[in-house]
């Protein structure tokens, strides 16, 4: 076995230790975990609902990339094999009729009130950071040891069938003279959001107050870096609170589904 595959094979071992231990308990936010592999985000709906989150995330594929779809009542993916969707995540929220009613370090029993539940695992931009570490652009939250931040905009996202909402953006305070680089080390993974879609302004984005993240925790923003905004996969959470979903489950921000899946294989 030559040094890549040995890496790969200490990668994909990283990634099910972070799993089992968040299936045992753990509760903590997953960016800088298991470095190189593939993060995502969950939603999971009836199946009555899932055709109408499949529409919304092919409108909006900035905001909601599709990386699979579990079949109805399985809580299984091809992202990382044996994982259970239920209960590999650190942190869970549970919607009723659009407001969160709880968050659970383990869904099995919210799961079982419905027997077609269709999980959606969806890019996260937690993906590329490691490349932007690599190229010597420090990512905040991660040199800090917190959540990052995310912020409801007021973009609104395409409407599809009963589901509406706005788009949900992540921010890493980036310098100035490193933004363009970031941009286009991020552009190279169009399926875990891509380039930014805001850099600089907040204002624009109909954010008032970076210190006050609706989601995650606030960052340091240093003397010369500017705020740089990615699309967030929890943008699909907005959507359960304003399209008033009767029931959802999803991750809690900040706390994913780490696959088996290197970064690489979302290049291009």
């Amino acid at each position: 076995m030559n040094a890549l595959d040995l890496a790969r094979k200490a990668a994909i071992a990283a990634a099910r230790d972070a799993r089992t231990t968040y299936r045992n308990g753990l509760i903590a936010p997953t960016a800088g975990i298991a470095p190189g592999m593939t993060q995502a985000n969950l939603i999971a709906l009836p199946r009555a609902w899932a055709y109408d989150f499949l529409l919304y995330a092919q409108r909006n594929p900035k905001a909601c990339p599709i990386l699979d779809v579990s079949d109805a009542g399985s809580p299984r993916t091809l992202l990382a094999e044996g994982a259970d969707l239920r209960s590999d995540i650190p942190l869970y929220r549970i919607w009723r009729d659009g407001t969160l009613a709880e968050e659970v370090s383990d869904a099995t029993q919210a799961w079982a009130e419905h027997d077609d539940m269709v999980a959606f695992l969806i890019g996260c931009s937690f993906t590329f950071e490691t490349a932007l570490q690599e190229a010597g652009i420090d990512v905040r939250h991660i040199t800090d040891g917190c959540n990052v931040p995310m912020y409801r905009t007021n973009r609104a996202c395409r409407p599809a069938g009963r589901l509406h909402g706005e788009m949900v953006v992540s921010m890493r305070p980036i310098p100035a003279d490193r933004v363009a680089q970031a941009a286009s080390i991020s552009g190279r993974y169009p399926s875990v959001h891509g380039a930014p879609v805001h850099i600089g302004e907040p204002a624009l984005l109909g954010i008032q107050d970076l210190a006050r993240p609706d989601f995650g925790d606030a960052v340091r923003i240093e003397p010369g870096e500017i705020p740089v905004f990615w699309a967030c996969g929890v943008t699909p959470q907005a959507a359960v609170m304003a399209s008033g979903v009767p029931f959802a489950i999803t991750h809690s921000p900040g706390h994913m589904f780490i696959t088996d899946v290197p970064d690489s294989t979302y290049h291009v």
